[in-house]
């Protein structure tokens, strides 16, 4: 049987989900991308020990929702597969901009974008292909998409970001040969840049480490 693909494009809405209040006081504003098995909501509960009065925390939320477990009571969602990457990129990168147009972020804020696991590669691609100008852009326990190179991220440099690497030394999805891919990966992209944090835990996000970022 010989099938043909085709493409059209709709009007989509989604949600995302915020904590605390973006006031005059606020000097933190986070955009934090979650991990394939999250819902926004649920993400944001690792945030909740920073200063509320100076901390306003954006959770997007992956569009590809599912059960989780095959036990159709809790649900999950993820950002991307293997299955038309980049146009799903496209559209997500799409979904990133509106939420921040919507946000109305001052420009006196500190603007740290934040993925954890899958969120990485989300994080790296919205920062990359937007040039987006943050204070920090932080990588926790995930993977960078390896179409990027390091043209992608020079920017960053001029406009002074501080870019984190964060793992656990016991991440079971982090294998030594995969450390060995990622770590130079790192380097090359970010020209010897990069911070590098290593914990001791697994694939697991330390709110005592989000503490020290600020």
């Amino acid at each position: 049987m010989k099938t043909r693909e085709k493409q059209l494009s709709y009007t989509t809405t989604n949600t995302y989900e915020t904590i605390n209040n973006l006031t005059n006081s606020t000097k933190n504003v986070w955009i934090v991308l979650h991990g394939i098995g999250f819902l926004s909501r649920y993400f944001l509960k690792y945030f909740d020990e920073l200063p509320a009065e100076t901390n306003y925390i954006v959770a997007p939320q992956a569009p590809s929702k599912y059960y989780l477990n095959g036990a159709y009571k809790h649900v999950g969602a993820s950002w991307l597969t293997k299955e038309n990457t980049a146009l799903e990129t496209k559209n997500i990168l799409a979904y990133l901009d509106a939420v921040f147009e919507a946000e109305k972020i001052p420009s006196r804020c500190n603007l740290i974008v934040f993925g954890f696991s899958q969120g990485v590669s989300v994080a790296a691609r919205w920062v990359a292909k937007r040039q987006l100008k943050c204070n920090q852009l932080v990588m926790y326990a995930g993977g960078i998409p390896n179409e990027l190179v390091a043209e992608d991220f020079d920017f960053l440099k001029e406009n002074n970001t501080q870019v984190t690497i964060i793992i656990g030394d016991n991440d079971e999805y982090l294998t030594p040969e995969r450390l060995v891919t990622e770590t130079k990966k790192i380097t090359v992209l970010f020209r010897g840049n990069a911070k590098q944090l290593t914990f001791k835990g697994g694939h697991e996000i330390k709110k005592e480490l989000l503490k020290k970022l600020i």
